[in-house]
């Protein structure tokens, strides 16, 4: 296996002439070009002394020059610690002082935030709009690096190399939140990431100058990898959503670029699903030749052909993860043929475990293990008793950073990495999440409850946008954001809506055991508070 940086070094040299980056309706650098904004950065780190195993902080809305500083970061055989821009002034300050990073890139508007004060080791701000040097401990620093950037380097695909960095080195140190509400520096290798580029590289079809939208956030892992890196090691075109992703934005540059690849969190395409596709063929003609075998084909080659075009019409699939896909939205994409796949995965694993393209995908599923890695379930009976899934592999990260005991209860004596996650394999080696181990609620008879399941129904139900299954007392309680402008589009008040929801509960308890039946609905006046990757924040409401 080739090592990371053997890996990048090779894409530029092979792709030199080729479109490597852009700033969505803004301007774009080559590979060529970007060889040669790395070798500034490496210059001005030589410069500033900084040694290999040093650590670089960088947090700010995606952007060209984030992939840039990612990309030098690692390549000069520093730690880089990519942040996520959702992050209060706080939590930068505590992630940045934890990771021991001696600089730190941050776009403008978040700097203007932050208290320079609060950050001792912090040798030098630098702007990831413009690259220049915003704050600095010294004149040096802002000396040395403004020189750097205006100097004039001459490269050729011969003359271009980076140092190659062994599988076992650190490479990142990724802080997410994640839903358990304590942030965790994830340790992960240079070897991590190539297996998950190597993984993408053998499975996903792509060819040099292939056009890619990229909108999750790089800082983490999902997006960093299968956005970015798998991407630019093939030589694709990278489009860079900087401002936020709401579906309107990522549709229409979907409509401009024509992605070849589109990865995605389910938040997305069950927006476009509840909001365009499901009204339009629950009435009128539409629902009538349903109701027709013989055509019911037709309607669906139809809608397929609009879904098809709504993310683009370029695509060889969309890759669905991050969160569970609710099961109403993949019985219909099923349904019509439309080209999907499910990954499963999470940082501490860079973020891969489990993936089977659209045409092997099985519905429901997140896929097979990728070959990278080894997957069993604690379970006496893995195929209908679900436990707790356990990987092990040469994606899993190396650990907490400095936090031994977190490392000692989440990797096991032999390497297995403990997910949290409970689910089932088959027979093919297709593994079914069944929920969090954490999020297991135990019923009143010892039933193991898993609120997902109740949540998956209910978000399926008219007037639902999203909701949450929490125990009270002893009983379930489902809290629920209704879909506001499906509410509004119908005329209904806070009070209908109420209605409507009670009678729901009723038809949805009759067809769930009683020790799943909700107690009591209540309505949420505000969208969940969630992470980045769009799962919700559970630990906040259920504490």
């Amino acid at each position: 296996m080739l090592t990371f940086v053997e890996l990048i070094e090779n894409s530029i040299k092979k792709h030199w002439e080729l479109n490597a980056l852009s700033d969505f309706q803004e301007g774009t650098i080559t590979y060529h070009e970007t060889a040669i904004e790395i070798k500034k950065i490496h210059e001005a780190f030589k410069n500033l002394g900084v040694k290999k195993g040093d650590k670089i902080a960088q947090i700010g809305r995606n952007n060209s020059k984030w992939a840039i500083t990612f990309l030098s970061t690692i390549s000069y055989g520093t730690v880089s610690v990519p942040i996520l821009q959702d992050f209060t002034p706080s939590d930068i300050v505590n992630t940045v002082n934890h990771s021991d990073s001696i600089f730190l890139f941050v776009t403008d508007s978040i700097f203007k935030e932050l208290d320079v004060s609060k950050f001792p080791n912090i040798r030098g701000f630098i702007s990831l709009d413009s690259y220049t040097v915003l704050h600095a401990q010294s004149d040096d620093v802002v000396e040395i690096f403004n020189k750097t950037q205006k100097s004039q380097i001459e490269l050729t695909p011969e003359s271009f190399h980076l140092e190659s960095i062994p599988h076992e080195e650190l490479a990142t140190i990724s802080y997410t939140s994640g839903t358990s509400g304590l942030s965790k520096g994830v340790m992960l290798s240079h070897g991590n990431f190539a297996a998950n580029l190597e993984f993408g590289i053998d499975i996903i079809d792509l060819n040099p100058g292939d056009t890619i939208v990229s909108f999750l956030p790089l800082a983490h892992a999902y997006g960093l990898s299968f956005e970015l890196l798998v991407e630019f090691s093939m030589g694709c075109h990278i489009t860079f959503l900087g401002r936020i992703p709401s579906p309107q934005i990522i549709l229409q540059a979907f409509k401009e670029i024509k992605p070849r690849l589109v990865v995605l969190v389910p938040l997305i395409i069950e927006k476009v699903y509840r909001n365009k596709v499901k009204p339009a063929i629950s009435s009128g003609l539409p629902k009538i030749l349903l109701g027709i075998p013989i055509l019911k084909k037709v309607v669906y080659k139809k809608v397929k052909a609009q879904l098809e075009e709504a993310f683009g019409g370029n695509f060889l699939q969309v890759i669905i993860g991050g969160a569970a896909i609710n099961k109403e939205v993949e019985s219909f994409l099923k349904k019509i043929g439309f080209r999907y796949a499910v990954g499963y995965g999470m940082t501490e694993c860079a973020p891969l475990i489990s993936f089977s393209s659209w045409d092997k995908a099985q519905k429901f599923s997140c896929g097979q293990p990728i070959p990278q890695c080894k997957v069993k379930i604690d379970s006496p009976d893995p195929e209908r008793v679900e436990g707790e899934i356990m990987v092990k592999g040469s994606q899993v990260m190396l650990g907490y950073y400095k936090n031994q005991e977190a490392t000692n209860e989440t990797i096991d004596e032999n390497g297995w990495l403990k997910t949290g996650d409970l689910g089932v394999i088959n027979k093919e080696g297709y593994i079914t999440i069944k929920g969090r181990s954490k999020n297991m609620i135990l019923g009143a008879s010892g039933q193991n409850i898993y609120p997902e399941e109740i949540e998956a129904r209910i978000n399926s139900l008219p007037y639902v946008m999203e909701s949450l299954v929490i125990e009270k007392d002893g009983k379930l309680h489902a809290l629920i954001f209704p879909d506001t402008e499906k509410v509004e589009q119908d005329g209904l008040n806070a009070e209908k809506v109420g209605v409507e929801f009670e009678r729901q509960k009723k038809e949805l308890n009759q067809q769930m055991p009683n020790y799943m039946s909700i107690a009591k609905i209540e309505v949420q006046n505000q969208e969940f508070i969630k992470t980045p990757k769009k799962s919700i924040k559970r630990y906040l409401y259920t504490n």
